[in-house]
């Protein structure tokens, strides 16, 4: 099972092929994703600051640039399909913004 480190929330053990949202939800981290999941708003972003969070899709790559976010670490963490340790640092979280989390991705 991969370990995903949580800068200054800490560890936890997932499940392969979970998308890192989620996983950061069931573990108690309060992740926007205004979107539900569909690549579309980049509230869900976070730093990957090391491990590899595998290929960015077409749907990420594009609104990331429309977006103009350019950072080659930054990721959308509904998009990412857990396969190996990382490490993350959420962007932005509800407590952090003052908004609600998002609706629940389907898995």
């Amino acid at each position: 099972m991969p370990t995903i480190q949580v800068e200054g929330r800490g560890t936890f053990q997932v499940e392969e092929g979970r998308k890192l949202v989620l996983t950061l939800e069931d573990h108690g981290v309060d992740i926007l994703h205004r979107c539900g999941g569909n690549a579309r708003c980049t509230t869900c972003r976070v730093d990957i600051l090391e491990g590899d969070a595998g290929p960015i899709g077409e749907a990420e790559a594009a609104i990331l640039n429309a977006k103009g976010i350019t950072e080659p670490n930054i990721r959308l963490s509904c998009q990412v399909r857990v396969h190996a340790d990382l490490t993350v640092k959420p962007v932005m979280t509800a407590s952090e913004s003052g908004l609600e989390p998002g609706t629940r991705p389907q898995d």
